[in-house]
């Protein structure tokens, strides 16, 4: 990878040799194995058994996780917020394993739409919850910096499954909660 970053350094006519870009192609390199650290993580072992019984059956919600991720079409980044919420049947996620969840998927090449959908159907999977809502709020660069360059732009996506999809009042409480 670090060749490549080299490759793409000359050809924008940079000198790869100056001072101050010697050692950019490992950094770039080792950075953007980081930022797609995703691609060498599964649900199981992102969970790690951190699935609990609970007789609840009321909303949990989490919101406000950060994420950063990379634009699958410029491979520049965007950045926003998740909030997820669901309706267990019998069991619960660890808290932190919703976030670890959120950055398994944010960490690879993605679009926006899919990163939502992956968030919902893994958690709709791991506790097999009556439904799950999941709403991501994001800034992209691809769209800031370069091509109509519109600096206060932001893109909302929302997965709604379950009960969340059928039930008008429940999808209203959640939207409710999350804009609090």
């Amino acid at each position: 990878m670090e060749e490549y970053f080299s490759n793409i350094i000359k050809a924008i006519g940079e000198d790869v040799n100056r001072e101050g870009l010697v050692d950019t192609p490992a950094r770039a390199a080792k950075a953007f194995k980081f930022l797609n650290n995703g691609y060498e993580k599964n649900l199981d072992e992102v969970l790690n058994g951190a699935i609990f019984q609970a007789d609840t059956e009321d909303m949990v919600i989490v919101k406000d996780i950060e994420l950063y991720s990379l634009c699958e079409h410029h491979l520049l980044p965007f950045i926003g917020k998740c909030h997820v919420g669901y309706l267990p049947k019998g069991k619960v996620l660890g808290l932190s394993k919703v976030a670890r969840i959120i950055d398994m998927y944010a960490r690879r090449l993605q679009i926006q739409e899919k990163l939502t959908k992956q968030i919902a159907d893994a958690i709709e999977t791991a506790i097999g919850a009556r439904g799950v809502a999941v709403v991501i709020e994001a800034k992209h660069l691809c769209m800031m910096m370069r091509g109509v360059e519109k600096q206060n732009s932001v893109m909302t996506t929302s997965v709604m499954t379950g009960i969340f999809r059928e039930e008008i009042s429940t999808r209203s409480e959640f939207l409710n909660l999350i804009n609090r």
